[in-house]
């Protein structure tokens, strides 16, 4: 009998889903449970649905849950205030805000105060004389202190990056080539040891402050609290130099205004081959100085005028990082177009467009400068550009950069710069560039330090640093931002001068501002996100910085729209959904208050599953900065919660009895209660903190402490927090030890396995674990088998890969799918990929959502689930499928060769089949005809999901294995290039000595700019965007620390040559630079359990599928209360299958050039420091380095070579 005819698919689903079901009923006795409440407390006011707390377990005795304590008082199922609940939060995160802001600016008023006498100091500046970071307890060879370090005592602290610090001091941090005999350097090392005092001051006002620093102009750093670096704690050999951050985006946009700037690179016959890439680079270094806020065009000029990059055709685009980089790709890429410079021409262009977005509005509407890089050739006609331009207001400000030519053509440019409040620079070699790139950044500061009275505070993009100080730390970076603001310099000086000391500022953790946005607050599936002034997202649930093991490339910037996925649009919908997406952005960026409504798409599982949801969003703007907040609540469900609180401090009975035993966890990122960092408080788990608490809330005396202290408008009149003060979510914490009460029993009996067996019909079904997780973020379970796990078993246990379990998807899922069918379970196994080997899941999750009524409204309470034995699953079901109607004599079951018989779950994975090891998997990857005609059949949904934060493997970066092939003349280019750097690295040694009146030591800078190829410079960039193998101050200073950077490290011993011997290519962060930024998308699959809400199944069948012409059926049945449909297709007809794939794969672009249309929307800074009257005073506008002939033989050299390969 066919299949098409044949009511067994019906019957075997009904059976295998009612045994499942029944099995639940009877386990969690319901039917007690439920006339237990009819006798509630409560009475009548309450009407409690027993049916909706429906807990399931492997004993009878173990769930016998005390439901009715719900219910015994203060117990309401209340609906949600929006508005209201975003309000108080942001205040919250205001407050937060606000102290680091106040803490800022009482180190900008020291520090500015110190700097005027400097006399006081107790060290003179000196090497030596300071806690010089690189020479913190180091010894010599004999064990006696080397003769420049100094002894401190440093203690390892949770807070501060898990490093080994002193609270008492700071230290100096600074790059290698900085000149620590430099007058001016060690006249800011002395005068801002005077902030030491202020840095502890502020710590001990706010104990949440993490890094302070004083950034000096000068190149180092002084940074609260005292470490040594490397650090001690076992970092990679890659960490011991101090990175450059004056080109970073925290000290550079602190220290200037918004800027247009469009940067003019000399692509004539005046440059050769090796002053090209010298060229290239400096423009590279001064795209690096440019963030979010600015604005950037690079044009090439030779007798004709071009842009860089064919997409930014007579436009300015936002620098962003994923700007940045197309532009620096582009440039790299760019072979010479040779002819005669026009110069005259390509300041015409630049003056042009310049014009046209101030007259227009666009752009940043602030400073304006115009970058000129080459040897100064065709600049006969610049003064009738400039008259016809610039004078006599100078609104455009004039850098030039002089890479060749001679001394006339110096001159020029000097005078091109001298006239137009600019500043001209000669770069010989690439070591200067960095160095010589950053009095772009001075004179950009100008017209804020002249009028002294406007420091802008500045928030950095985020940003990954150090370690998370969470007791659940997981030893990967946590996305920080920054706060920073400008320090001038007020001293009277002989001739006038502009001089920007540095910037001060301190580190702000992302995890630090979302735990005042307790997830508890927003229920399941609610989350909160902020967006600054840009429209990116400072942090978001689908903020993904990470890839594998690297950082994606462009995570700093990602736009609001990137991680809000709409629905697709309903043809016949008058509802604009990217519209309202749009206006929701708007509004926050606008710094609005206000709330709407959107569907959108939610990935889970790493973009395996997707759900559409129906969110509600209200927004409240943060004053004061850049940013606004954002709630999001599922509709429907979202909108309640259940509100059950048990009284602790007058309790008479002791609420630690609830928390016995070692089954259970709380959320590890959840704010319980706990002590400020200052506390000498030491604790090994969540858990042993909670116990803490809990066990001081019942003694006499005990205050909640539940509102934290609040930040005062006057930034100098803060007061003092104790070293042992705490903080105590009060409803958090009695909600959940209400959870525990109700709970309780779990720890009545263990469990055995064994037990099931008298059970009736359902000994067949075995199961190993069983678990509850509860809103108040508890989780609590049981293993029910006896044998012991291994401590080496590669699988971790369920308590460990689920310990937020409030957070994991099973646990979102089972409450979305309440709303499909409430009496239902979600089942689940782990993935398999269709190209693995790996042994099949050993077990299938279980679990169903607990709702709570009161007065006609439900919120969800708990999860509860079950771990199945995968091989008691399978027996069953091949049990089922094997017998026939009663009465009834079948040929055709699932046990023969005729049937495929397959259980697949609402994503169209396949959960059972006769085959385990096509557990796990996709079925389309098994079978892609069927999967495709169910989708015809409307019984899938294929949703395409795209990831605008992909990445993708370039093959042409230079490590990868399309690089360039090995020549015969290639071993005479290594041999002669590492000759040419040997000379061009002792040429300077044979100059004359020179008196120059730079700050600046000139001595050779960091390998960033040393060593470059064309294919090199495309990823250049790697610097600023480290993966986990590099080991660097990120940010301000917070050390970034990579997974393989805890390996050990040398002894302090021997610190003199560690320093002095040359740095090694960063090959393992090379690696992580073989990737590139990309749209990514997924054909997902969604069951629409509606179509399957039938008495008969469904039944198809492919057709001229086979030579033959043979036909195969199928027939698909909805398994009763479950997330499951029962699949069984006819064999006999050998049609082939193709195969469907729901992995992530690159995504067409959406056009050649759609990322450079004009951006969206956006809010300019608050302040603006363009224009100072007296600036016309300052005389000091560059100054010329003779050319050095050697250095100039070596270039030519090293391009003979270069040309012979």
């Amino acid at each position: 009998m066919s299949i098409q005819n044949d009511r067994r698919v019906k019957n075997w689903a009904l059976k295998f889903g009612v045994d499942l079901w029944e099995f639940g009923r009877h386990f969690t006795k319901m039917n007690q449970i439920q006339n237990a409440s009819v006798g509630s407390k409560l009475g009548s006011r309450v009407n409690v649905r027993g049916q909706l707390y429906k807990l399931t377990s492997a004993s009878a005795k173990m769930l016998r849950i005390r439901f009715e304590k719900y219910h015994e008082a203060n117990v309401d199922v209340v609906r949600k205030d929006g508005l209201l609940l975003v309000r108080e939060l942001a205040a919250e995160v205001k407050n937060h805000l606000d102290f680091k802001i106040n803490a800022v600016m009482r180190i900008m008023d020291s520090a500015e105060a110190a700097a005027l006498s400097p006399g006081s100091s107790s060290t003179d500046g000196s090497p030596g004389s300071y806690f010089d970071a690189r020479w913190l307890n180091v010894h010599a060879d004999d064990g006696t202190l080397a003769a420049r370090a100094r002894r401190l005592m440093l203690s390892p602290s949770r807070h501060f990056d898990h490093i080994a610090v002193n609270t008492t001091y700071s230290a100096v941090l600074m790059p290698p080539y900085i000149n620590t005999e430099d007058a001016e350097v060690q006249n800011q090392i002395s005068w801002s040891e005077h902030l030491d005092p202020l840095f502890v001051n502020n710590y001990e006002i706010d104990p949440t402050l993490s890094w302070q620093y004083y950034a000096s102009s000068t190149g180092f750093m002084r940074r609260y609290p005292a470490m040594s670096w490397p650090p001690e704690d076992g970092y990679s050999h890659h960490a011991r130099d101090f990175y450059d951050f004056r080109s970073s985006n925290w000290f550079v946009e602190a220290a200037t205004s918004p800027k247009d700037l469009v940067i003019l690179m000399d692509d004539s016959d005046d440059l050769g081959s090796s002053y090209q890439r010298l060229a290239k680079a400096t423009v590279s270094a001064l795209l690096d100085t440019l963030g979010p806020n600015d604005f950037v065009n690079v044009y090439r000029y030779s007798d004709t005028v071009s842009e860089i990059h064919q997409c930014y055709t007579k436009i300015l685009a936002q620098a962003v990082p994923e700007t940045l980089r197309e532009l620096k790709t582009a440039l790299w890429a760019a072979e010479p177009s040779g002819g005669a410079a026009n110069l005259t021409g390509a300041l015409t262009t630049a003056f042009e467009i310049l014009h046209r977005y101030n007259r227009t509005g666009q752009g940043c509407q602030c400073n304006q400068a115009i970058a000129v890089i080459g040897a100064g050739g065709g600049a006969a006609g610049v003064k009738g550009v400039f008259r016809v331009w610039n004078w006599p207001h100078m609104p455009v400000r004039i850098f030039t950069y002089r890479v060749a030519g001679d001394a006339a053509s110096g001159h020029t440019m000097k005078d091109m710069a001298c006239t137009n409040k600019g500043f001209h620079v000669t770069i010989n070699e690439h070591s200067e560039i960095r160095q010589k790139v950053l009095h772009f950044v001075e004179v950009l500061a100008r017209p804020l330090v002249m009028y002294q009275t406007i420091h802008p505070v500045h928030w950095s993009p985020v940003y990954v640093g150090g370690r998370s100080s969470s007791l659940a730390d997981d030893g990967m970076g946590q996305l920080m931002t920054s706060v920073t603001v400008p320090i001038f310099d007020r001293r009277n000086h002989t001739q006038r001068e502009a001089n920007l000391l540095g910037v001060v500022g301190t580190d702000v953790p992302v995890d630090q501002i979302k735990k005042l946005v307790p997830p508890y607050k927003l229920g399941v599936n609610g989350y909160s996100f902020m967006v600054d002034n840009n429209g990116h997202v400072l942090y978001h649930p689908d903020l993904r910085p990470l890839y594998t093991e690297t950082l994606r490339p462009l995570y700093s910037s990602v736009d609001l729209t990137d991680v809000e996925l709409l629905v697709d649009s309903d043809e016949n919908s008058r509802v604009n959904l990217t519209s309202l997406l749009l206006d929701l952005r708007h509004d926050m960026i606008e710094q609005r208050e206000g709330e709407t409504e959107i569907g959108v798409k939610v990935q889970y599982a790493g973009m395996r599953r997707v759900a559409a949801r129906r969110q509600r969003y209200f927004y409240s703007p943060l004053a004061g900065t850049p940013y606004s907040l954002a709630v999001v609540l599922p509709d429907g469900y979202g909108m309640y919660e259940l509100q059950a609180e048990q009284e602790i401090k007058h309790s008479p009975f002791n609420v630690t009895e609830y928390f016995k035993g070692e089954n259970w966890k709380v959320h590890p990122d959840w704010v319980y209660c706990e002590y400020a960092s200052t506390s000498e408080q030491v604790f090994n788990s969540p858990e042993e903190q909670l116990l803490h608490f809990l066990s001081r809330a019942g003694r006499p005396g005990w205050k909640w402490m539940s509102l934290r202290p609040r930040a005062l408008t006057l930034h100098n009149a803060h007061k003092k927090q104790d070293r042992d003060s705490y903080y105590c979510d009060k409803t958090l914490v009695q909600s959940l030890v209400r959870d525990a009460m109700v709970i309780k029993e779990l720890d009545a009996h263990t469990g055995h396995a064994n037990h099931h067996s008298q059970q009736g019909r359902f000994h067949k079904f075995v199961v190993t674990l069983s678990f509850v997780a509860t809103r108040s973020g508890l989780l609590k379970w049981t293993d029910n088998t006896n044998a012991s796990r291994s401590s080496e078993s590669a699988e971790p246990h369920f308590s460990e890969k689920y310990g937020r379990a409030f957070d994991s998807e099973w646990y979102k899922r089972a409450v979305e799918q309440h709303g499909v069918e409430p009496e239902s379970f979600v089942f689940s196994v782990p993935f398999r990929e269709a190209d693995s080997e790996p042994a099949p899941p050993h077990h299938v999750m279980a679990t169903h959502a607990v709702f709570v009524e009161s007065r006609g409204h439900r919120a969800p309470a708990a999860v509860v689930g079950l771990h199945f034995q995968l091989d008691s699953l399978v027996k069953h079901f091949l049990n089922v499928t094997s017998t026939c109607t009663a009465g009834s004599v079948c040929k055709k079951t699932c046990a023969g060769d005729e049937l495929d018989c397959y259980i697949l779950d609402d994503n169209g994975f396949i959960i059972l089949s006769e085959d385990t090891a096509q557990t796990g998997r996709f079925f389309g990857q098994v079978d892609g005809t069927i999967m495709d005609s169910l989708v015809q059949d409307r019984i899938y949904k294929k949703v395409t999901v795209h990831d605008h934060q992909g990445r993708c493997p370039d093959s042409r970066n230079p490590f990868s294995g399309n690089s360039n092939k090995l020549t015969p003349l290639k071993p005479l280019s290594w041999v002669g290039g590492y000759l040419m750097s040997l000379l061009a690295a002792w040429f300077p040694l044979w100059q004359p000595v020179r008196a120059r009146s730079s700050k600046y030591a000139d001595e050779d800078l960091d390998a960033d700019y040393e060593d470059y190829e064309k294919e090199d410079l495309e990823y250049e960039d790697v610097s600023r965007d480290p993966g986990p193998y590099e080991i660097i101050v990120d940010g301000s200073g917070g050390t970034a620390v990579g997974r393989e950077g805890r390996e050990g490290r040398e002894g302090r011993e021997g610190w003199e040559e560690r320093e002095s011997a040359p740095r090694e290519a960063p090959r393992e962060a090379a690696r992580s630079a073989a990737v590139r930024p990309c749209d990514t998308s997924a054909e997902l699959f969604s069951l629409q359990s509606a179509r399957l809400n039938t008495a008969q199944p469904l039944k198809g069948k492919l057709t001229n599928c086979h030579n033959s012409g043979c036909e195969r059926p199928f027939s698909v049945q909805k398994i009763p209360h479950s997330n499951l449909i029962l699949l069984v297709v006819d064999t006999l007809c050998p049609c082939g299958a193709k195969r469907l794939d729901v992995r992530a794969r690159e995504a067409p672009p959406r056009a050649a050039c759609r990322r450079h249309a004009p951006r969206a929307h956006r809010r300019r800074p608050k302040h603006c420091g363009s224009y100072h009257p007296e600036e016309i005073e300052i005389q000091s506008c560059g100054r010329g380095v003779s050319f050095r002939p050697l250095n100039t033989l070596v270039l030519t050299v090293a391009t003979w070579l270069a040309l012979a390969t």
